[in-house]
């Protein structure tokens, strides 16, 4: 009966409801929502009739931008197959735009608990990547990864069907090129050879962690990553499994770098498994990507290192001394797990820079 009510449909038989009491009904199924109206025919017909504060009237939900960043974290780590460590980022990234909306608003005098992504204009955007540049000094390189994850976040959402995208006519700002800060070779002697006469745990391992990077070029999530069954001793190659873009990739690893890892294995605090992590903390747990960050830069401090190197500049430093040794170009990039030659080809600057430098000290009318 409430379907034919519902849809505005002539009932046949009169007789079905000749004792029925509609008032009842009204206040039973919704207020108002039923109305009889006797027709011309002498048969009972009925129309929906909704109230303007009824239940059935209201609209949607509004979607927040929580649940959007949800579902676009979901999407990458299914669907693009990326790794959870480039999931957290754009996380991250995008839960700063939010964070920009919510502390807008509080400006405005509006209290939002919560930002829907659809009300997001380009002069949002603007403000935000103008925020991080000026009043909060970031980076260029932080400023543009987080404009990169906005865009694909957007630029998801638009192909899902969602009306409008505010980063579509936008242009990324612009990079600031630096070249990349290495190390001088006898400069990672120092920071290798450091506490070489010390045989803790500790030191063991936090040799293996620099000879390693310096060694393969992996990058340090990548090394946090590895498992012992990625190191194969006999042929010294080592296997980095779901590296950035989710792809693997087998890299050489020399035999001081092979050496030192043994000897950290041989006095791990658990026993080391096949299946089992590399580099682990003196609890037995895998170490995170921040812990060797902190481990590399103290020892690159104590090392008294003249340059101000991050941990990753060691990939930096491998990539140039292989290029300054007349390693070729294509090579470094598929050990580096460059998607771009592009990419690679930064460091023949650094080279080149190297080269003018020995050819002026060197040359004698230079």
């Amino acid at each position: 009966m409430l379907r034919a009510a519902a849809s505005g449909t002539n009932l046949a038989k009169t007789h079905a409801f000749a004792n029925f009491d509609f008032t009842a009904a009204e206040k039973t199924v919704h207020r108002d929502a039923l109305r009889y109206i006797p027709s011309q025919s002498g048969k009972p017909r009925f129309f929906k009739h909704f109230a303007a504060d009824s239940i059935a009237a209201m609209a949607p939900a509004r979607e927040t931008m929580l649940d959007a960043i949800e579902a676009y974290a979901a999407a990458l780590a299914n669907a693009a197959r990326a790794s959870a460590h480039t999931v957290d980022n754009y996380r991250r990234d995008l839960m700063a735009l939010r964070g920009f909306m919510l502390e807008r608003a509080a400006v405005l005098g509006r209290k939002e608990n919560e930002i829907d992504p659809a009300s997001i204009t380009s002069d949002h955007i603007r403000a935000w990547l103008s925020d991080m540049m000026t009043k909060k000094k970031y980076q260029r390189a932080t400023v543009q990864r987080r404009f990169s994850a906005a865009r694909a976040f957007f630029k998801y959402r638009e192909n899902a069907g969602a009306a409008g995208n505010p980063t579509r006519t936008m242009r990324s700002p612009r990079s600031e090129r630096h070249l990349p800060l290495v190390l001088g070779q006898e400069d990672v002697g120092k920071l290798i050879d450091l506490d070489g006469d010390v045989h803790t745990a500790a030191a063991l391992r936090d040799r293996a962690i620099v000879e390693t990077l310096y060694s393969t070029g992996i990058r340090v999530s990548e090394l946090v990553g590895l498992n012992w069954r990625d190191i194969d001793e006999e042929i010294g190659m080592l296997t980095v499994r779901s590296g950035k873009g989710n792809k693997d990739r087998v890299v050489p690893i020399g035999e001081p770098a092979l050496d030192a890892l043994m000897a950290w294995r041989r006095v791990m605090p658990i026993a080391w498994e096949a299946e089992g992590p590399v580099i682990v903390n003196l609890r037995g747990a895998r170490l995170t990507t921040r812990s060797v960050e902190n481990i590399v830069r103290a020892r690159i401090t104590r090392a008294g290192v003249p340059v101000a190197l991050t941990p990753h500049g060691l990939r930096h430093s491998f990539a140039t001394h292989m290029l300054d040794s007349g390693a070729d170009l294509r090579s470094i990039q598929e050990m580096l797990g460059h998607a771009s030659l592009a990419t690679t080809q930064r460091y023949t600057h650094v080279s080149i820079n190297h080269l003018k430098k020995v050819y002026r000290s060197s040359h004698p009318r230079a």
